[in-house]
């Protein structure tokens, strides 16, 4: 008997021991910033693995925009919710490299001193606006343009209630009131 309690012993210490010496793998760091694709990029991997687009349609002279990278694409909720459920864009609507898109080819459209991009007028319903986010869902259609800035707050409502299909079943406005603070209250 007391051999079985000096082997048991024996082993206990041997596996703790065993499992000190485990290699640490430590969890992998939360990403500080959103993880931009190209268009080309987030066609891409849509084929590979489908999963919903948001699009960041801008310009460089775009006061706008540029609060709202500031403020709202740097918010720590926004950019965990985005890195995880969608693959975000930043596209520049004043871009003249042209971007296909599998078969489709879209191109720059001059017009006098600058112009628009063909993607540009198709992603915003040919009605350019600066900042305006647009939702693909997994297999590229458009679900919604949304034009003009909004704080950070606002923006998670808005980017949940697309990347968890709420849109589908109930109104933004209950979907606000209602259905976010009971799945977003921290």
């Amino acid at each position: 008997m007391k051999l079985q309690s000096v082997a048991l012993v024996l082993a206990s210490i041997v596996l703790t021991s065993l499992l000190a010496l485990r290699p640490h793998t430590p969890a992998l760091p939360k990403a500080d910033k959103i993880q931009w694709l190209t268009m080309e990029q987030a066609y891409a991997r849509t084929q590979q693995e489908p999963r919903k687009i948001l699009v960041d349609i801008y310009t460089d002279w775009c006061s706008w925009c540029k609060v709202m990278d500031r403020e709202t694409y740097t918010n720590a909720r926004v950019i965990e919710y985005i890195n995880k459920n969608y693959y975000p864009v930043k596209f520049n609507a004043e871009q003249r490299a042209p971007v296909t898109l599998g078969q489709q080819k879209f191109e720059f459209i001059a017009q006098g001193k600058s112009g628009v991009h063909q993607l540009a007028l198709g992603l915003t319903n040919n009605q350019p606006s600066y900042p305006t986010t647009v939702f693909l869902d997994e297999k590229m259609q458009l679900i919604q343009p949304l034009p003009g800035y909004l704080k950070a707050k606002e923006f998670h409502k808005v980017i949940t209630f697309f990347g968890d299909n709420h849109y589908q079943k109930v109104p933004f406005e209950k979907y606000k009131s209602e259905t976010y603070p009971k799945l977003y209250s921290k």
